[in-house]
């Protein structure tokens, strides 16, 4: 039996929110019945009170197990909040800017991306990716390692204005390192997924493999803005593969685009002839 988490990322509450999308999200839900949500920044718009408040509210409806962490857009856009308190809303409503989730089959780090004094691009210190080490460190052997924050480390070809978080390659290693299998962010509202093996040679005897997958948008706060996309991430864990569900907004609901299955381990995948 798998495992299933939903990733959310970059909601934008206080822009343009579309209550049926909301909606449909419901009967998704019901219809995968995840474990965990995690959503992965830009909770909100402007980092207001009353769109955290509101971005909160829809997150906790949604009854499930959760783990938040903040995007560039949920920390005060007006000066000096955004340096003297930036993380004094998000605190308040979610205790912690890098929670930690645990159960039997799951253990998920989220850390801070994001720096006041940089208005797109983010950052993660060496002790962030220790910490994430630490946490996985104990996890069950089964359990599937997932360190979540919000600025990318991969983009698709037709978004790569957007920086990538600050010295990726570093930031990757380190990750690797650590244990982790799944890597999450958003921050580019477009979908792309990869694993590492598919873009740096691994050593003849099989380094740790990480898949690297960044959410499209849930909210679309500039409709007009060609290419991106209003969608969601399902993850399917077995114990011997992920499958990665991307799901695009149809204007009736959310429909299933593209299944990226990836081994778990060393083994490579078995070919299923038809």
């Amino acid at each position: 039996m798998s495992t299933r988490v939903l990733h959310l990322s970059d909601l934008h509450f206080g822009r343009n929110d579309k209550p049926e999308s909301i909606e449909a999200l419901a009967r998704l839900i019901e219809e995968a019945r995840p474990e965990l949500v995690i959503a992965s920044g830009d909770l909100t718009h402007r980092g207001l009170r009353s769109q955290h408040e509101k971005a909160a509210a829809f997150l906790r409806g949604l009854e499930l197990p959760l783990l938040t962490i903040p995007g560039n857009h949920d920390i005060p856009y007006t000066f000096p909040k955004r340096f003297t308190s930036p993380w004094l809303e998000f605190e308040r409503l979610w205790e912690t800017t890098e929670p930690l989730f645990r159960s039997e089959s799951l253990v998920v780090c989220g850390l801070n991306s994001v720096r006041p004094w940089r208005h797109q691009s983010g950052r993660l210190r060496d002790d962030q990716v220790a910490r994430a080490a630490e946490a996985f460190a104990n996890a069950p052997g089964s359990a599937l390692r997932i360190c979540a924050f919000h600025h990318h480390l991969l983009g698709a070809p037709w978004r790569s204005r957007k920086k990538p978080v600050a010295k990726r390659n570093r930031v990757l290693a380190g990750l690797v390192e650590a244990g982790a299998d799944l890597i999450l962010a958003g921050h580019i509202h477009q979908s792309t997924v990869a694993e590492r093996r598919e873009f740096e040679l691994s050593t003849p005897d099989g380094e740790h493999a990480v898949v690297v997958s960044i959410a499209p948008g849930f909210g679309q706060p500039r409709p007009n803005r060609r290419g991106e996309a209003r969608g969601l991430h399902v993850y399917e864990i077995a114990d011997e593969a992920l499958r990665i569900l991307t799901y695009i907004w149809r204007e009736d609901g959310f429909g299933l685009t593209a299944v990226r299955t990836f081994p778990r381990g060393r083994e490579p995948l078995a070919f299923e002839s038809r």
